[in-house]
């Protein structure tokens, strides 16, 4: 089991389910299909902030990644990267990853329950 995230450049959403909306034509745009974009140099950054913290799990030997699919960047595309964590480390993780996006004015929104993460 997984909990996924997306986070994106933009305007935070008035709502759940404008954020709904945006992620949905965002993913649509940038990751669904085979003509993906390079990351945004503020999407690049983000995700270096979280393998300043936890190693990709590619790279992991001691299994502490919460991450389940690798690599990290390799989810990202233009101003969005979408990641899944595991279950078990998602209450640590996302938390983070919601702290980290708000620092840098991104928007950080839970896949799953279609909603913003405060």
């Amino acid at each position: 089991m997984s909990y996924d995230l997306a986070v994106w450049e933009g305007e935070p959403p008035a709502d759940d389910k404008s954020a709904r909306r945006s992620f949905s034509d965002l993913y649509d745009r940038y990751l669904d299909g085979d003509d993906k974009e390079p990351p945004s140099e503020r999407i690049t950054a983000y995700v270096a902030g979280f393998l300043d913290r936890w190693c990709d799990v590619t790279e992991d030997e001691d299994e502490t990644s919460p991450w389940l699919v690798g690599p990290l960047i390799g989810g990202a595309s233009g101003p969005l990267v979408c990641f899944e964590l595991a279950w078990g480390r998602a209450e640590e993780a996302s938390a983070y990853a919601a702290t980290v996006a708000e620092s840098m004015g991104l928007v950080c929104f839970e896949v799953q329950q279609d909603r913003l993460r405060p």
